[in-house]
């Protein structure tokens, strides 16, 4: 299974937390990592949303239908946004749209057991993968992706 996680680009300050907008710049960010995005997910590709206003902004920029879902809220859990995705089994790439320090939290548990808090830059995504072989499962990073270096 391979999975996608996008934080969300730049976003205005303030509150309340859910309904902070992206600012030109996050508009941008989300430009570029869209149309990164879209030129290399597979087509069969789920794409999973939080439901905050920075985030769905952030996932349209991707061009493509996705689900918004209350579990990749600001509030939910590295566990709870896995099995949302049914990591690793489910057959397809699962996208997942969402929050610092969940993202970050859900790529330290499945790359070494533990919900650390690792850093993902704003509008960043990392893609990693997971593959069965003979003597046994194996997690890596296939990619790590910003907007400054998805070009023009």
């Amino acid at each position: 299974m391979e999975l996608i996680l996008w934080r969300h680009a730049e976003a205005e300050p303030g509150m309340p937390d859910a309904n902070r907008m992206l600012t030109p710049k996050g508009r941008k960010q989300a430009a570029k990592m869209g149309a990164w995005l879209d030129r290399n997910l597979p087509s069969g590709c789920r794409i999973w949303c939080s439901p905050a206003s920075r985030t769905v902004a952030t996932a349209e920029a991707l061009g493509r239908k996705f689900k918004v879902h209350a579990d990749l809220a600001i509030d939910s859990s590295p566990e709870r946004i896995l099995q949302l995705i049914n990591w690793p089994h489910a057959r397809e790439p699962a996208l997942v749209v969402g929050h610092q320090p969940l993202l970050g939290q859900v790529a330290a548990l499945v790359l070494a057991g533990s919900a650390d808090d690792w850093r993902i830059r704003k509008a960043c995504a990392w893609w990693l993968a997971r593959r069965d072989r003979e003597d046994g499962a194996e997690t890596f990073i296939k990619a790590v992706m910003s907007p400054e270096l998805c070009g023009k």
